[in-house]
């Protein structure tokens, strides 16, 4: 018996081998063109999450910013003080009101409101807290370099949290549970410093990574076809000049460098002494409007196209926009799991809310 293959099979085989042949040089193709996505991006500045405390001090180190020494006891004490609404003067409210876990760390309004319903007085707008431990500065004119010193700022601010330092200490001095936790993990107990220093712990805690981290690390299939033609994209139009590093932003930047922010008005802000303002993070930017340090715009399409405006003179297109946004929809990630803390009961010598 002949074993010479009818045509029609020969053929086959023959256009098989092509196909597969030709499969092979376009998945070739399209994988040297993610790896050069991913030079790309690493070039550019991006980087990954760390996925460890000891990860998170090292690139702390990096940057410039001294990190606190983290302990999971102090964490866990950092929790409860997190959403501690005695720690605020009129009991009422709390880091969490103004940072809400539930709400990408935010409070999803245009500009902060605290101690008898006053809105911040400059307008400004609450950042997120997910990640903030690896920006390079906090608050938006950069006056704090770490989460410690930043922890500070809202509880003693009468527009605020309305506590003076001494008040705080008083309020959790109170409370037994509190002083038996401080001791254990502090020489010195409760002290101002040691409740910031422990709300600053938990706040480490708070990373969220995404398909984005996973490319980073190499995973070349993390992001869809649409994700990296917005990574290319945000890339190619100059975003990274400063949503870069690990949080794409984060860090002290010139504001309105080659035109007029539209709603400048929308509040009294211009930076710091030098017009320097923090860039937001775009982490989890999808889950954080309102935009901007006013919270002036509402839509993350037009978000982007006034950035393209004010800071790199160029019109960025609707399309070009929507590709950007496919982009920073893959910076969601994943947030940690976090039990809402059941509280010590006031006693006779807790101060009492002040309304």
């Amino acid at each position: 018996m002949s074993n010479r293959k009818p045509n029609f099979v020969r053929s086959f085989i023959v256009k098989s081998r092509l196909l597969l042949s030709s499969v092979l040089v376009a998945t070739s193709l399209f994988a040297a063109s993610d790896a050069d996505l991913l030079k790309a991006a690493k070039d550019a500045g991006l980087k990954a999450l760390p996925t460890t405390q000891a990860q998170v001090d090292e690139m702390l180190n990096e940057i410039g910013v001294k990190p606190n020494k983290f302990t999971k006891a102090k964490a866990e004490l950092g929790k409860k003080l997190y959403f501690e609404p005695r720690l605020s003067k009129s009991g009422i409210i709390s880091c969490n009101t103004c940072h809400n876990l539930g709400l990408g760390g935010t409070d999803g309004i245009a500009a902060a409101v605290g101690h008898k319903w006053t809105v911040n007085p400059h307008h400004l707008n609450s950042p997120t807290v997910y990640n903030s431990v690896l920006n390079t500065t906090q608050f938006w004119d950069g006056r704090a370099m770490t989460l410690v010193d930043q922890a500070k700022g809202p509880i003693e601010a009468e527009p605020e949290m309305a506590t003076p330092a001494k008040l705080a200490v008083e309020r959790i001095s109170s409370l037994p549970e509190y002083q038996a936790e401080f001791k254990k993990i502090y020489k010195d107990g409760i002290t101002f410093d040691n409740i910031a220093d422990a709300i600053a712990s938990f706040e480490r805690t708070l990373l969220t990574p995404s398909k984005f981290d996973k490319f980073m690390n190499g995973d070349l299939k993390a992001l869809n076809k649409a994700e990296k033609q917005g990574l290319q994209t945000f890339i190619d139009k100059g975003c990274v000049t400063c949503h870069t590093g690990v949080n794409l932003g984060g860090s002290m930047q010139a504001f309105e460098v080659a035109g007029k922010y539209k709603f400048a008005n929308v509040g009294d802000f211009k930076g710091d002494a030098n017009g320097m303002v923090k860039t937001p993070t775009l982490r989890n930017v999808a889950e954080t409007a309102p935009y901007f340090h006013n919270g002036a715009i509402w839509k993350l399409d037009e978000a982007v196209k006034e950035m393209g405006s004010i800071q790199l003179g160029i019109e960025i297109s609707d399309a070009e926009a929507k590709s950007i946004i496919n982009f920073l929809n893959a910076l969601t990630g994943e947030k940690p799991k976090v039990v809402y803390p059941q509280f010590p009961a006031s006693t006779e010598a807790t101060p009492k809310p002040e309304l």
